[in-house]
């Protein structure tokens, strides 16, 4: 498998054109890139950018999927060509999400993913904390979850599984403020997590990094002939990529992890960011460039994957959970065993 290459347009006043075989990226009509199509799996361009009506076609005759998203990352339009893959798996997907059970298990193993993978963030956290005050907590936090993870198997419908999901996240989120270096918790401080807009530059990162995991996680789950719009977890709704949303539970937490080290080795600032008029904060145009490129290069992290039993990207871990999705939905006896890292 090869890690798949994202183009991310984050620069305002980009305009993107065809250009023979290459896509050619131009500001102020001078050119500042090109890129060969055949090295592009998606193209994903953050507020205004222009496009020519010749490079849409050929993106969508390559298989290139294109991505419009606003400045904070908040999903608006994707282009792409004819749906390709496996009408029997589709037909086993949709007839598996019309079984209660079967839709309940598979909720279940995505909240069971999140969790674990938070309790770690956490956990580890506790572990490197300079105050035993602040270690405690941490550690409290981290044994609620654990105490949530306990109660999973006896969760009887999706309302009350979203219910423990929902306390689990707001008992995590409480404790991240504690996870960032203490000169820094000012600029920093987050109270519960927000979004459209968000209300701090801690949750505005997180919904930027959020906005490129929802992407590879579509763009995984198509790659393995699933459709995903139709999920477990989250209710089906139109314009809702629901399964995308469930596999992306389990990858929240590296996308918080990417944020407390962008912030605690000091890669941003408070001035990276900008307080709009309602409450709202977004990155500055640098910003975004910067969380890209780190998002890019945590993507070439080598992992653990427990179930392969060996060290695969980060980047390629969601191609590997859509293909057990899809497992689970094609074969009985075969339940959907999310990733956590060891």
């Amino acid at each position: 498998m090869q890690l798949l290459n994202t183009l991310y347009v984050t620069t305002p006043d980009t305009y993107l054109r065809l250009d023979n075989d290459t896509l050619r990226v131009e500001v102020e009509r001078e050119t500042r890139l090109r890129v060969p199509l055949h090295h592009l799996s998606a193209v994903v361009c953050f507020g205004h950018t222009g496009l020519s009506a010749p490079l849409m076609h050929r993106l969508a005759e390559s298989g290139v999927a294109l991505v419009l998203l606003d400045d904070n990352g908040r999903f608006k339009a994707r282009l792409e060509g004819a749906v390709s893959g496996n009408v029997l798996l589709r037909q086993a997907q949709f007839q598996r999400v019309a079984d209660p059970a079967f839709t309940l298990d598979m909720a279940r193993a995505s909240v069971a993913g999140k969790i674990k993978n938070t309790r770690q963030v956490l956990q580890r956290g506790a572990r490197e904390a300079k105050s035993e005050d602040e270690a405690k907590t941490l550690t409290r936090l981290a044994d609620d979850l654990a105490a949530s993870l306990r109660a999973l198997p006896e969760v009887t419908s999706l309302d009350s599984l979203r219910g423990v999901e929902g306390e689990s996240a707001r008992q995590y989120f409480s404790g991240l403020n504690l996870l960032v270096r203490p000169d820094q918790r000012t600029a920093f401080a987050m109270d519960g997590r927000t979004r459209r807009p968000p209300r701090d530059r801690f949750n505005a990162m997180l919904s930027f990094l959020y906005a490129m995991w929802m992407n590879d996680c579509r763009s995984a789950l198509e790659a393995a002939g699933l459709d995903p719009q139709v999920g477990f977890l989250h209710a089906l709704r139109p314009g809702r990529a629901a399964l995308a949303l469930d596999l992306m539970e389990e990858f929240r937490p590296w996308a918080d992890r990417l944020v407390l080290t962008l912030i605690n080795r000091g890669q941003l600032s408070a001035d990276d960011f900008v307080l709009r008029e309602g409450g709202g904060v977004s990155l500055e145009p640098d910003a975004r460039k910067a969380v890209v490129v780190a998002y890019q290069e945590r993507k070439k992290d080598e992992i653990n994957h427990p179930l392969l039993a060996q060290s695969v990207p980060l980047g390629l871990i969601p191609l590997v959970q859509a293909r057990l999705m899809a497992r689970a939905l094609r074969e009985d006896g075969a339940p959907y065993v999310p990733f956590v890292a060891k």
